[in-house]
């Protein structure tokens, strides 16, 4: 497509960098001590670097190139600030055992998946010539090795690190478009299926507010609050501490004036769900 894309004269660049800073796209690096356009569909056109050159070398054209790609450049943005985030937490900002880290469990499962499937489909199509009866049994054992057999390991579904919510930070890729699982951290030691109820698919924040100093209301008003949160749920125990846990969230969602669907669950001292 024919579009408004930068130029930039080499032969005028002093290689100063300003440019390259000054693209919030990162469409334009330090290639040779000259700046370079190198990713045309990075560069969105508007122009942002065009002031912050002070030999002039970066002008407009209208030419063939790629169309701009929204998607990609803050997919770009969405790493650099998690490694901007995760040497700051590394090199003298806190403990690094608080670095911030993002963990894809929809491709490693699906992976996983995948090839359970197909090793079981395979082994059906191999056993389950003869009788009715065999190839049953053939289903059942191939069924068995493609998951991992009966006593397969549980996968963790925890999306991303730290937890606590003491620790995590207001502002991470990781919260954008993600649904919140708000909970006390003794749930996850009272009810077995945490990790598949509760956990997979969110980003899980846990706390006590009995063991805890302060409030989280403030911290989790500005995640909501500077996020894009789609929902909220809300995990606690039945005992009367844990309504603090509770109240903080509902306090969060007020205060952040955002309407994002929420709810509570209550789990029993012995396990069980109770609303």
């Amino acid at each position: 497509m024919v579009r408004q894309i930068i130029h930039i004269d080499e032969s005028k660049c002093n290689g100063c960098g300003i440019c390259a800073t000054a693209c919030h796209e990162g469409a334009i690096d330090m290639v040779d001590g000259k700046a370079k356009l190198v990713r045309e569909n990075f560069c969105d056109g508007f122009g942002d670097c065009l002031p912050s050159c002070p030999t002039g070398a970066i002008t407009f054209e209208e030419r063939e190139a790629p169309a701009y790609d929204e998607e990609a450049v803050k997919e770009m943005q969405r790493k650099k600030e998690m490694e901007k985030m995760s040497e700051n937490h590394g090199h003298g900002m806190g403990c690094p055992g608080s670095r911030m880290m993002q963990f894809n469990r929809n491709q490693t499962a699906g992976a996983q998946s995948g090839a359970g499937n197909q090793a079981a489909m395979a082994s059906v199509t191999e056993k389950s010539e003869g009788t009715q009866g065999q190839a049953a049994g053939a289903y059942a054992e191939a069924v068995q090795q493609g998951m991992g057999g009966y006593g397969a390991k549980p996968t963790s579904q925890l999306m991303q690190w730290p937890v606590q919510i003491k620790l995590l930070p207001t502002k991470a890729p990781f919260y954008e478009g993600a649904k919140l699982l708000i909970a006390a951290d003794c749930t996850a030691f009272a009810y077995a299926n945490m990790h598949e109820d509760f956990m997979k698919g969110k980003i899980t924040m846990i706390g006590c507010p009995k063991l805890d100093e302060g409030d989280y209301a403030e911290k989790l008003t500005a995640i909501i609050r500077d996020n894009d949160i789609k929902s909220v749920t809300i995990v606690r125990m039945e005992v009367p501490c844990c309504g603090g846990l509770q109240m903080a969230a509902q306090r969060a969602l007020q205060a952040s004036g955002k309407f994002i669907p929420w709810q509570v669950v209550t789990i029993s001292r012995d396990g069980e769900i109770l609303d």
